[in-house]
């Protein structure tokens, strides 16, 4: 009779809204050879693991209304954490820019203010203000931010995300 030994070992890994996440791993051995088994498990009623890397939804709506009155919207989706808004209204084409910013702007350094967007819901799924926010944007409100200063996401944060373009335009 072949005789076989196991180990269980149970890891609290990370606590995620007053819930803690478990990691099993499990061993087995026999004289010829050795398993691992690993795997994860919550706490009963705990939301389920986050599959994939979290995304930030984003809704740009346009400085001026169209001719019926409402304003043009364009959206984007990105992975949380990884991009500036700036070079994710680059990379979809979306207009960023006044037109004094066109021709003046600094290339996404931070030393021209001509990047200014209007964060009208979402505020909590991008990074504080900037140093460089704080100097520009000291008599503006709150809400509005350099496109190329902001970060939209943390990497573990998913939601969405509403930008007014050109905020100074509206009347």
């Amino acid at each position: 009779m072949a005789t076989i030994h196991f180990a269980l070992a149970i890891r609290p890994t990370e606590i995620r809204a007053g819930k803690r996440n478990h990691r099993i791993s499990i061993a087995v051995f026999d004289r010829k050879r050795s398993t691992f088994i690993s795997g994860a498990a919550t706490s009963p009623g705990s939301p389920p693991p986050v599959t994939g890397t979290p995304e930030i939804e984003l809704e740009f709506i346009g400085p001026k209304p169209g001719n019926d009155g409402s304003y043009p919207i364009e959206r984007a989706s990105v992975k949380s954490g990884e991009k500036l808004l700036r070079n994710i209204m680059s990379d979809n084409k979306i207009e960023l820019y006044a037109t004094y910013g066109k021709v003046m702007n600094c290339g996404g350094g931070g030393s021209c203010g001509t990047c200014i967007v209007e964060i009208m819901d979402g505020k909590d799924l991008l990074n504080e203000r900037t140093d460089t926010e704080l100097r520009y944007l000291k008599k503006k409100p709150d809400s509005w931010r350099l496109a190329c200063q902001t970060i939209v996401g943390n990497k573990e944060n998913s939601g969405k995300v509403v930008v007014q373009r050109i905020p100074q335009w509206k009347k």
